[in-house]
């Protein structure tokens, strides 16, 4: 009995989760179809193993959906816009939304799918595109526990930490906290390395104890080498991201919960896009303190 198995969204993230789902196929009776607008973003896949179009009717009669879009909008068009692709896929269907959207978006997107007979799991993932071409990212998934262990399998062909959060929304909940954890430990170094130099610390030596001391993160790893490079235009868009901080107060405000430190981060954000940084990445966030304190956190390489 033969599977389709599709996949919209063939970004930096798409694109290599695409290859992984066809190139671990348990077996040939597996349809692997990957979409996107872009043709540009077609290449590579295609052949034996995987069918690349930029015809979303292609995905028509698919077990298995995956997203893997910028955002809850593009997410909610794909499905049940003019064009939406949700009544095309089989009875019972599985959409697993591998987007990062908004928690509240997340919940509505789940009753939708379940109004017309199809099934929902979102699955926010981290790793970055890095993690997404080795194939080790960590998946966050949220919806029913049965069609997480459906999906489960696949998920492991691109995932080496794959984990049921809970119920529907979870898996974004989840990925809210990661990310505004993450936002903050960048905001952190955007303030206090400029402080740092000002002081007359060497950026160079400074950069190696934030990196290896107990103060180093996953933030200051990828970040410190970029910031003393002047390098920032390599990570994900600082403006796109900033829907992560957006849907963190978002869920506070419902809550009524108290995030003053996420508070400071986001205005810290702010400021840099404001400065209009907003296409460049998180890093330069830098920018902006640089600037108050007439200082550059630049090494000598």
């Amino acid at each position: 009995m033969t599977q389709t198995i599709a996949l919209i969204g063939l970004g930096a993230m798409g694109h290599p989760i695409a290859r992984h789902l066809a190139g671990k196929r348990a077996d040939t009776s597996e349809t692997i179809v990957a979409v996107d607008a872009d043709p540009a973003r077609l290449a590579g896949l295609g052949g034996a193993e995987v069918v690349a179009t930029t015809d979303r009717a292609a995905v028509a009669g698919a077990e298995v959906l995956f997203l893997c879009l910028p955002d809850g909008d593009a997410v909610e068009a794909t499905l049940f816009g003019p064009d939406g692709v949700a009544e095309r896929l089989a009875p019972g269907a599985l959409v697993v939304d591998l987007s990062t959207i908004d928690h509240g978006q997340a919940l509505a997107l789940h009753r939708a799918l379940d109004a017309g007979g199809r099934r929902g799991l979102d699955a926010p993932v981290s790793g970055a595109p890095a993690g997404a071409e080795a194939g080790t990212l960590t998946v966050m998934c949220g919806g029913a526990a049965a069609d997480f262990a459906a999906a489960r399998p696949l998920l492991e062909r691109f995932g080496t930490t794959v984990l049921h959060m809970g119920p529907a929304g979870s898996g974004q909940l989840t990925k809210t906290v990661n990310n505004v954890l993450y936002d903050i430990a960048i905001a952190a170094l955007a303030e206090v390395l400029p402080m740092a130099v000002a002081m007359g610390l060497d950026p160079d030596t400074l950069g190696q104890v934030v990196t290896t001391g107990t103060s180093r993160s996953y933030a200051a790893q990828y970040f410190v080498p970029r910031i003393l490079r002047g390098e920032f235009d390599e990570g994900y868009p600082m403006g796109k991201a900033y829907k992560d901080l957006v849907s963190a107060a978002a869920v506070a405000a419902e809550g009524g919960f108290p995030l003053p430190v996420t508070a400071a981060a986001t205005a810290t954000y702010q400021t840099a896009l404001r400065q209009g940084h907003g296409e460049r990445d998180k890093g330069a966030m830098v920018l902006p303190f640089e600037a108050l304190l007439g200082v550059r956190v630049r090494g000598k390489g």
